[in-house]
């Protein structure tokens, strides 16, 4: 391997070693003492809920596991949003797991909080997975209360989910494994079956404190809403368990009893590995974002057998189109190309830029691939689309238009990767998270932006130092450079692929060598729900 090979996987495995300490870090939740404390109660963590209930730990998926990272430090942050979310198999069944963490500020609902339990549930409707709820939650947490009580994406939609979730006829099984207060009390009595562990388990509208207080009643929690006064007096829950574990071998034991589901039809052969070495991705990809790759030897990397069917290779060459297998499953793949190339007219197109002739390939391609019901992954690396006059002329905003169209019509299930760059029109023509993808992740080296920290630095230098001087102060070189590396700072922390997974922007940032497990686990997913809608790309201007 050359040097720059050897420079660049230096590079991108010192992004995964940072990628790993994180992990390690959100893992903790509320911290190791809060841990303690959770245990010597005799209840398990929701990470160690979640490990128990699958029949594999290792073949799970984690959806926003940095969510809320960075957020909310005046109340002392957020880890993962409070809330561990999973896709895995409980009794050989695939459904998503949603698990309150008890150890950050006793589970209590931050708009972050929200904000993911509302994606697990979109994942299950889009794709008709059974989803487990594992309740342990003090309720919204009142200091926030504005920012998660009462919008249309609030924590009521998620009980409005409940009941369209079970009109729609998905499986919905709730334990209660901790609190469940006030309107959180809803959640697993919507649910299709509700389970409370005796003893720390405990479901009610107000809490004792409150009942005295509205009514001078004076009654213990437990006598309340414990698990024997819902389990043998109202009968809100269905199951009693003992302890924790034996809750969890309760929902393994109905999940087993759940029948088959009726499948899309996506095409599935015997899987096979990549040819090609996937560790050799880390020194393909380089660490300059001005350097130029040639995206199929990633491809190849990801691919079945490393082999990929190129359609239209010659034209549009910035952007890569055609099919593939990604473990055994047939997929169309839409990538940028970040390689300069020499058209057949001898004119040269830029990496990483979306010009006319690629954005009408892409086009065509998408419709392709939703005529033959073919699952399509996004390979993003993308500055944005080809400016200036001749791309003006040419029309590249028709052309830029069409894509557009076909991306956000396409019926058939989208997995959108970012790879590198994700920059202004480019994100959302390469089907970001606004395009409605199953699943989008990203590589620790990407970036999602309006545009890039360079220029956007400049552009909010210039801005700046014309309101300085318009104040009559002098802008001198020291001044200049100053402010433009505050600016560069401040912005790139913002495009950081972590600032998107805080946001809930992306589902995850991951290491690529895990690229083809997600999208494998989120086409299995997405084949529990047929297409019922018919691929129309309406009124474009040809």
């Amino acid at each position: 391997m050359d040097l720059k090979f050897n420079k660049n996987e230096d590079h991108n495995k010192l992004l995964l070693s940072d990628l790993k300490r994180r992990l390690a870090k959100v893992k903790l939740g509320g911290g190791e003492k809060r841990i303690e404390k959770h245990h010597a109660k005799g209840k398990l963590t929701a990470r160690e809920r979640i490990d128990y209930l699958v029949d594999d730990p290792k073949k799970c998926i984690e959806i926003a596991a940095f969510a809320g990272e960075g957020m909310y430090k005046e109340h002392g942050g957020c880890p993962s949003g409070g809330v561990v979310i999973k896709i895995g198999y409980v009794s050989g069944k695939q459904c998503i797991v949603v698990a309150n963490d008890a150890t950050v500020k006793a589970g209590a609902w931050f708009p972050i909080t929200g904000k993911k339990n509302l994606r697990a549930q979109e994942i299950a409707m889009e794709n008709k997975l059974p989803i487990i709820y594992l309740v342990d939650s003090a309720g919204v947490y009142l200091p926030m209360q504005d920012e998660i009580f009462p919008d249309k994406e609030h924590f009521g939609r998620i009980f409005r989910n409940n009941a369209v979730m079970s009109s729609m006829g998905i499986t919905q099984i709730s334990a209660v494994m901790g609190s469940c207060v006030a309107g959180g009390a809803y959640l697993p009595i919507m649910s299709d079956e509700a389970l409370i562990v005796d003893k720390t388990g405990s479901i009610f509208l107000a809490g004792s404190y409150l009942v005295k207080a509205a009514i001078g009643e004076t009654i213990d929690n437990e006598t309340l809403g414990g698990a024997t006064t819902h389990c043998e007096i109202s009968g809100v829950t269905d199951y009693k368990a003992k302890d924790d574990k034996d809750a969890l071998d309760t929902i393994k034991k109905l999940m087993d009893k759940i029948g088959d589901y009726t499948k899309a039809g996506f095409n599935r052969k015997e899987a096979a590995l990549p040819k090609e070495n996937p560790e050799e991705m880390f020194g393909i990809l380089p660490a300059s974002r001005a350097d130029q790759y040639d995206m199929r030897e990633i491809i190849k990397r990801i691919v079945d057998d490393s082999e990929f069917d190129e359609y239209k290779e010659g034209y549009g060459q910035s952007i890569l189109t055609g099919y593939a297998r990604i473990d055994g499953w047939a997929v169309g793949i839409v990538a940028n190309q970040r390689k300069l190339v020499k058209t057949k007219k001898g004119e040269m197109q830029f990496g990483g830029v979306i010009y006319s002739d690629s954005a009408d390939k892409a086009t065509r391609f998408i419709a392709n691939c939703n005529q033959k019901k073919i699952p399509l992954v996004f390979l993003q690396d993308v500055t944005g689309f080809m400016v200036g006059s001749k791309s003006e002329h040419g029309g590249i905003i028709k052309d830029g238009a069409k894509m557009v169209n076909a991306v956000s019509n396409s019926v058939v299930p989208k997995f959108t990767i970012v790879i590198g760059n994700s920059y202004g029109a480019g994100n959302y023509a390469m089907c970001g998270k606004a395009y409605d993808p199953r699943f989008i992740v990203a590589w620790p080296s990407a970036n999602l932006a309006v545009m890039s920290g360079n220029s956007a630095a400049k552009v909010l230098l210039q801005i700046e130092t014309a309101s300085l001087k318009k104040q009559g102060k002098e802008i001198t070189p020291e001044v200049e450079t100053e402010l433009y590396d505050r600016i560069k700072a401040r912005y790139d922390e913002q495009i950081s692929p972590y600032y998107a997974a805080s946001r809930i922007w992306t589902d995850a940032v991951i290491d690529p060598r895990d690229t083809r497990k997600w999208i494998s686990m989120g086409i299995e997913a997405a084949d529990h729900a047929p297409i019922e809608k018919a691929f129309n790309l309406g009124v474009i201007q040809v």
